[in-house]
């Protein structure tokens, strides 16, 4: 895959995923397309054969994993994991309200949203819908209304005369957009919308009952290239969907002669805390299933690294000052090394030089970066995954500028590289992914 084919596969996986039940379908549907086989956590396994497999929780997570051998044996696994949530703002259960002739739709922010691109852009409504037909049968579909359907309006700067120096985004009485204008005094019905929504997609809910729903809203601006010469990326989602994405490109193009293993949880935004998250029972569960021998699950995670992809701050040129000035990632630079003392990158000498090796191997530039002493470090799945399963873990990603905005922009090479990194990664020996001992 060349840049440019790279590019393309980027923008189509991103745009067609606006929540993470968006981003797991489309992963299972290109897993399916190469061969890999759907299992399910509710079934009996068995000893599994030689092959690819996946499997899904809550709709919104994801393990996909390659085997070389059967019964399995003390053979290391390649490992890498990324998020599929980002922030943004959550549908609440009663949304619809009426002000001044305004129908209002009611959201919580979800994670470390940066609000203030959110005013002013034309979003739609994705996500999760649970509903029951005529056999009272509970059923879920994905929606995606794609056309724009509300917008945040900004106040006038003449109401507003400290707009560009104190503002502040008050989250419950701000972040209200508009959906509609009505004359009535009562707002519509919202399971009703979602009904006809839904029934466009899926004529069998025309009569359905709207049970529930799990919906975001989102920028219905495509990712484009920005520069002179398109040296950038601008898009919603970039974090994470862009490292789920090369994880899975670099999986399916490395066949199935090794033992290999992606992750891609979700609520790692709002902490990691759930069924489906990072600190949750996913991987181990599976990985006790697949090495139900307890000595054999230890020896082969003993031999084991994991890669945990999440993108990296890149050196702002208006706030450079904001970096420490010896670690200042460059947009298309390659992939980051991300390092902290205390733990909230799990890096350390030997897996962030494992990493390098896979680079170099690939032919991809390598960065480096730490946070400021003075500036509290974010943390990833990779912490929590080590901790959880005693793996040993290097932290890694693309740099990318306005993390967590609507709006984010990366380098438009960094992503094929950190693919061609997790290519080498894939495909290397045994020998090549365990970490060394201290020699006497």
């Amino acid at each position: 895959m060349q840049a440019s084919d790279y590019l393309d596969d980027l923008f189509t996986y991103i745009d067609r995923s606006p929540t993470a039940y968006h981003a797991v379908a489309n992963s299972a549907a290109l897993l399916q397309q190469h061969g890999f086989r759907r299992l399910r956590e509710a079934d009996t396994w068995g000893i599994l054969a030689p092959g690819a497999y996946y499997l899904t929780r809550n709709d919104a997570s994801l393990i996909a994993f390659t085997l070389s051998h059967s019964p399995q044996t003390g053979t290391p696994l390649r490992m890498a994991g990324a998020h599929t949530d980002s922030p943004g703002l959550k549908i609440k259960p009663n949304p619809l309200q009426m002000r001044h002739g305004c129908v209002q739709i009611g959201v919580e922010v979800y994670g470390g949203a940066l609000l203030a691109p959110w005013f002013d852009r034309p979003l739609s409504i994705a996500g999760r819908v649970s509903w029951s037909g005529s056999d009272g049968l509970l059923r879920c579909s994905l929606i995606d209304c794609r056309r724009p359907l509300a917008i945040i309006p900004s106040l006038a700067i003449h109401l507003d005369r400290e707009a560009n120096d104190k503002k502040s985004i008050n989250k419950q009485t701000d972040l209200v957009p508009v959906m509609a204008l009505s004359a009535e005094t009562v707002p519509p019905d919202f399971h009703t919308l979602l009904r006809d929504e839904l029934a466009g997609r899926h004529p069998e809910t025309a009569q359905a009952t709207i049970l529930a729903f799990d919906l975001f809203l989102y920028d219905t601006q495509p990712l484009c290239r920005v520069g002179l010469q398109g040296e950038l990326i601008a898009g919603s989602r970039l974090d994470n969907l862009l490292s789920c994405h090369a994880i899975l490109q670099a999986l399916v193009q490395s066949g199935t002669d090794r033992n290999r293993l992606v992750i891609f949880n979700d609520h790692e935004e709002v902490g990691s805390v759930s069924a489906a998250g990072a600190q949750g029972p996913f991987l181990q569960s599976v990985l006790e299933r697949l090495y139900p021998d307890t000595d054999l699950r230890r020896q082969v995670i003993a031999g084991s690294l994991f890669v945990s992809a999440d993108n990296a701050h890149a050196v702002h040129p208006n706030f450079a000052a904001k970096h420490d000035p010896e670690h200042l990632p460059r947009l298309n630079g390659g992939p980051v090394i991300k390092a902290n003392a205390n733990q909230r990158y799990a890096t350390d000498a030997l897996t962030g030089g494992l990493f390098r090796r896979f680079c170099d191997k690939a032919g991809v530039p390598c960065q480096q970066f730490v946070m400021r002493n003075d500036l509290a470090c974010g943390s990833t799945i990779g912490p929590l995954t080590a901790a959880e399963i005693g793996v040993a873990t290097v932290d890694v990603g693309v740099p990318q500028l306005a993390m967590h905005s609507i709006r984010e922009t990366a380098g438009y090479l960094d992503g094929w590289y950190l693919l061609r990194a997790l290519a080498a990664f894939f495909s290397a020996e045994d020998q090549d992914i365990r970490c060394p001992e201290i020699n006497p």
